[in-house]
């Protein structure tokens, strides 16, 4: 199965735009959905169009779930103006929705797609995680392919027997090159980036009154800083 990986929209709908136009021109036979969707500029926007979206698969991401009001890191006024725009019963399914989804993809078998690792959708790991950080959280994992988000910045690594595939963000990546970042799992894995009007988004975003500025990082300062946070 040909499968495409969409992490960390971050309600950023004119990124999800693009990117699911190109998911159509070559033709995915599964999405899937890794967590933290609609916490952005453009909650319901996103959401309703995911929905329509055939051979989605949903995965829970901290920030869909602290939308609900479960405490996390996101200031107090910025879960209040995304929430407020979404219906309580949406709410309610991005908070119920698994922690992780495993799906067969061509030419690397069964492979276990989570939001941050497949023990919870908070816990930090990075691209320079040492190996034994990252071997605590696949304690028990079998499959030998581990698709991962929540920190925003694409990698490839692999830890003992398994690989690790950050897919990276399509809404608020933190990477060197603008875009919308996402995976491609055919028959390997491509990471891969889609252009869109980044600066007339951020502009527009501006002018929606979002109670926080867009974050923006170059990928090392984000692993950096991130890698700070895995050890807490």
């Amino acid at each position: 199965m040909r499968i495409a990986v969409l992490n960390d929209v971050h309600g950023n709908v004119r990124a999800l735009e693009a990117v699911l136009h190109e998911v159509d021109s070559v033709g995915a036979d599964a999405i899937v959905l890794g967590g933290d969707v609609v916490a952005g500029p453009w909650p319901a926007e996103t959401y309703a169009l995911l929905d329509h979206v055939e051979h989605a698969v949903w995965i829970r991401g901290n920030a869909d779930r602290e939308l609900t009001g479960e405490g996390g890191r996101a200031p107090a006024e910025l879960v209040d103006w995304t929430s407020s725009r979404l219906d309580r019963s949406i709410l309610e399914r991005l908070a119920g929705l698994p922690l992780t989804v495993s799906l067969e993809a061509d030419g690397l078998g069964p492979v276990l797609f989570c939001h941050a690792t497949p023990r919870n959708d908070t816990e930090i790991r990075t691209a320079i995680s040492p190996d034994e950080r990252w071997l605590e959280v696949l304690d028990d994992v079998e499959e030998r392919t581990v698709v991962c988000g929540h920190t925003h910045v694409q990698f490839d690594r692999t830890v003992g027997d398994t690989r690790i595939v950050n897919a990276g963000s399509v809404g608020m990546p933190y990477e060197n090159e603008p875009g919308a970042y996402w995976a491609l799992l055919d028959p390997g894995v491509e990471l891969r980036r889609t252009r869109y009007d980044v600066q007339g988004t951020l502009s527009a975003i501006v002018d929606l009154g979002m109670p926080t500025e867009w974050p923006q990082a170059t990928a090392d300062e984000a692993t950096e800083y991130f890698e700070t946070l895995a050890h807490d």
